[in-house]
């Protein structure tokens, strides 16, 4: 057993050391033989007390006087540890049963006019899950990671609302282009693809892990990987990518390169406008099973007085009824 605070009994050990000193001091200060005025004196008094009936009811009385004075130090002490507030530890282990989902969003200039529309669906599609870990990359011709896995979904709004109203910048330097610059090209898909797919963590484990892609696909640059190759590193990983494109069925090149990409790993593209497309991404993601994610293990400590709360109550009951019983 712990106690939060352990010094409460010596408060209470301290109570009763005084309440003792002060009873002695009270009776050594008492005259050894006072009479009361309204008493009379009895002749032959010492042979009443020789009497065994007298000395058993003189016996009685000590002994229940010595117990009123055990249980009211007894009490005090359990008082005492009552106050100091006993605590209990269990060492827990959180279980998360989720899927993770990635948020990949392509911040390229070409994607500026539709990347406001990505992120309202990005809202929509926080709405549908329920206690999925979502993560956010924003990608150029660098990627950064904007928030990891998590299943704060209050952070999570936070931080889509931030980056949408990045996108109505004044400023010389908006939210959306920090740490997305830093090297030749744009929108460069294929590594913001496999940067996406890198951020997923606890790869021991089997979980369903999902990327929701957003991008026009319309590369201007050399990229370290290619999109199919950052699609295979992706299903590799069991990684599924659920691409969202602005302008499918429109460009057929790109837009069929992406569609197979996608499809290559498991997922599905959409267009960005489809009345569906939502819907239909969360249903596809939640077709895999949710799996338990064990956290580290925690101890948790909780206040458990009630033992001792009710000994202090059998004891107070106690004292109360050898108190009437001596007539104190």
């Amino acid at each position: 057993m712990a106690l939060a605070n352990s010094w409460m009994i010596l408060v209470a050990a301290g109570v009763v050391i005084a309440a003792i000193g002060l009873g002695l001091l009270i009776g050594l200060r008492r005259p050894a033989h006072r009479v009361d005025a309204a008493s009379a004196p009895i002749a032959r008094a010492e042979r009443v007390r020789a009497l065994p009936s007298f000395q058993s009811a003189v016996r009685r009385r000590t002994v229940a006087l010595s117990g009123v004075i055990v249980l009211g130090v007894i009490a005090t002490l359990i008082g005492g540890v009552i106050a100091a507030r006993p605590l209990s530890s269990q060492t827990i282990q959180p279980v998360n049963t989720s899927r993770d989902i990635m948020l990949c969003l392509d911040v390229s200039g070409s994607m500026s006019d539709v990347d406001v529309e990505v992120l309202t669906v990005f809202e929509e599609l926080l709405d549908g899950f329920e206690g999925e870990r979502i993560g956010l990359t924003i990608f150029n011709s660098s990627p950064v990671q904007v928030f990891p896995l998590t299943d704060d979904y209050d952070f999570i709004r936070t931080h889509l609302e931030s980056i949408r109203s990045s996108f109505d910048y004044m400023d010389e330097i908006p939210e959306h282009w920090v740490g997305t610059l830093n090297g030749p090209g744009a929108s460069l898909i294929g590594d913001g693809l496999a940067s996406c797919a890198m951020r997923f963590d606890h790869l021991d484990d089997e979980r369903s892990r999902s990327i929701i892609l957003a991008t026009d696909n319309e590369v201007a640059g050399a990229s370290i990987v290619t999109l199919q190759e950052a699609a295979d590193y992706a299903s590799s990983v069991g990684v599924r990518v659920f691409a969202l494109n602005p302008v499918q069925d429109i460009d057929a090149g790109p837009g069929d390169e992406l569609v197979a990409a996608a499809r290559s790993t498991g997922g599905e593209s959409y267009g960005l406008r489809e009345t569906t497309t939502v819907a239909d991404i969360i249903a596809d993601v939640e077709e895999q099973d949710a799996t338990e994610l064990r956290g580290q293990a925690q101890v948790v400590w909780a206040d458990t007085p009630n033992a001792w709360i009710a000994v202090l109550l059998v004891l107070g009951l106690a004292f109360i009824v050898l108190m009437w019983r001596v007539r104190l």
